[in-house]
């Protein structure tokens, strides 16, 4: 198991994504910390129960990763029940699609919160336990194909994935001396609960396979795949990269 021995903490733990890469983490043999928010309780638990009864280690800790103070209870909680810390990742997230002149100031406020400041939370205060611990550790951003191509409709979100990217980019240098790596993941379509309006509408889905050159969605269990290796020991020399894992989709030049 390549994370035998390691703690992870995994934000929006409860869902899509996230759920898939606590699974993963938890089959590796990490103990996991399931951050969820007000709602999703029963799931997050009921998923912590499930790799408990399978001999693994978890908790579920409710905490609003755009505020400082429950990223730092959730850092404590973690450690008081596991010991220490070694990665963190940064999965929660949200999205909104407005065209960008009806775009309310308060929709961009809390987009860039969760997506960019929650980020930016969750790696400073990991960051400074991993060090604190003094034996390196693994921070993680679920960040998406948004980081760099854009999408109409999208400003906010495709603004706090853009602004991830140079967060990891620039924080990598400065933590490199403690061996703690920063990475990105950037998904692109991926069949979740965030992607369900789309397969509701056969002509917006059928659309946008055809956009993508593997000609289908991804699945969180392979973006969970490549979190696993960013966490482990293989990983161990990979650092201020992004990931892209989209099928295809950010190449895909149709008809020139």
């Amino acid at each position: 198991m390549r994370l035998q021995n390691k703690v992870a903490i995994v934000t929006g733990g409860s869902t899509g994504i996230g759920k898939a890469i606590v699974q993963r983490f938890a089959r590796e043999g990490a103990a996991v910390t399931i951050d969820y928010v007000e709602g999703q309780q029963s799931g997050a638990e009921a998923i912590a129960e499930q790799i408990r009864s399978d001999g693994g280690k978890a908790i579920a800790v409710q905490a609003s990763v755009d505020t400082e103070a429950d990223v730092q209870a959730l850092v404590d909680a973690t450690v008081k029940e596991f010991g220490r810390l070694d990665i963190y990742v940064n999965n929660a997230g949200i999205e909104h699609r407005v065209p960008f002149l009806e775009t309310p100031l308060t929709l961009w406020e809390k987009v860039i919160a969760v997506n960019l400041t929650g980020a930016f939370l969750g790696c400073r205060i990991g960051a400074q336990q991993m060090v604190k611990q003094g034996d390196g550790g693994r921070l993680i951003n679920i960040s998406s194909v948004h980081e760099d191509l854009p999408m109409p409709t999208n400003s906010p979100y495709c603004a706090s994935k853009g602004g991830l990217r140079m967060l990891m980019r620039t924080i990598c240098d400065e933590l490199a001396p403690y061996k703690i790596t920063v990475n990105n993941i950037g998904p692109g379509a991926v069949d979740t609960p965030l992607d369900a309006d789309i397969k509701a509408q056969p002509a917006v889905y059928q659309q946008l396979l055809a956009e993508i050159p593997l000609g289908r969605m991804g699945q969180p269990d392979e973006i969970a795949g490549v979190a696993v290796f960013l966490a482990s020991d293989e990983g161990g020399y990979v650092t201020g990269s992004t990931y892209f894992i989209d099928g295809g989709l950010m190449r895909y030049a149709k008809s020139l």
